[in-house]
């Protein structure tokens, strides 16, 4: 998959691509429904499949610290698109140049510089100042500017939208397996280890730590996992995902200790599958009690993944 930043970055050899817009983020059932659209235009017209999206995301930008968690990172998402197909990945940054963009502005945009031939957005797709354009702006725009606009319907689980939103609350709620089934995957984190304290190693737990690359998680506390990119199959861990009170941490981890494993794992990049979540992360009076708790974890964890 080709990576394009910014306007100045789109050259004629990429123009006539059939293309997609949105976050993405997650990229649950209801986007892929979206990307499956998009491929099967791209079959039909023969042209390579684009997918236009932003960082920060939107709501970052306008939401601030209170913005909702995000799901995944560029890395995870780009891992992702690359999975299922997508040829071109175009982000643009989003801040005030663009987002005071009317909506008018923003579809004369897409025609001169895209030059495409289809463009496939979400039924609740919204674009220009203040959200002011919709989808039928888009398409009645793309009639007279040369593209044809496909609006795809929300998809349906279990009587429920599939969403992004849903996403977050089935994972603030540790219903994983609700998540799996919203996404199609199971839900991960990808992050190079890096260097910590230490201490887990001292406590008989020795933990690979990584930064999560994203300002909110919508997940905190205690899980089994599985662990891909160590070994040519996934290895079973027990996570901590959190600050680790009582041990006065204060940046969010992801601390990792995969089971019967004693290699340096420094600088390696990894993926976490999370499993199942087994509580809530807790402050403990002492680290004797902390230690009894994580045999616990790991036992708990150790028979969830059948270890």
């Amino acid at each position: 998959m080709e990576l394009i930043r910014g306007l100045n970055g789109m050259t004629d050899r990429r123009r006539g691509c059939v293309v997609t817009i949105g976050t993405f983020d997650g990229i649950h059932l209801g986007h892929q429904a979206l990307l499956a659209a998009l491929a099967a235009y791209g079959r039909r017209l023969g042209r390579p499949k684009m997918v236009l999206t932003f960082e920060p995301m939107p709501r970052e930008y306008l939401s601030g610290p209170e913005c909702p968690a995000r799901l995944t990172s560029f890395r995870e998402r780009w891992r992702v698109l690359e999975h299922l197909g997508v040829d071109v990945l175009w982000v643009l940054r989003f801040a005030e140049p663009l987002r005071q963009l009317s909506g008018e502005a923003f579809t004369t945009l897409l025609a001169n510089a895209l030059r495409a031939p289809v463009v496939v957005i979400g039924h609740d797709f919204r674009f220009g100042r203040n959200g002011e354009a919709t989808g039928e702006t888009l398409r009645a725009a793309g009639e007279r500017l040369g593209f044809a606009t496909e609006v795809i319907e929300p998809v349906q689980l279990e009587g429920e939208r599939v969403s992004s939103s849903a996403v977050r609350a089935a994972l603030a709620s540790g219903n994983l397996e609700r998540a799996h089934r919203l996404l199609g995957r199971p839900y991960s984190m990808i992050g190079r280890v890096i260097r910590g304290e230490r201490l887990g190693r001292q406590l008989g737990f020795p933990t690979a730590n990584l930064r999560l690359e994203r300002r909110r998680s919508a997940l905190a506390g205690i899980f089994a996992v599985r662990v891909h990119g160590i070994d040519a199959a996934p290895l079973p861990a027990v996570a901590s995902l959190g600050r680790r009170p009582t041990v006065g941490g204060g940046e969010v981890l992801l601390e990792v200790h995969v089971f019967d494993f004693s290699g340096d794992l420094y600088g390696r990049r990894i993926e976490v599958e999370f499993v199942a979540k087994l509580r809530e992360e807790a402050h403990f009076e002492g680290v004797e009690s902390l230690v009894r708790q994580m045999h616990q974890d790991a036992q708990q964890a150790r028979a969830i993944l059948k270890v």
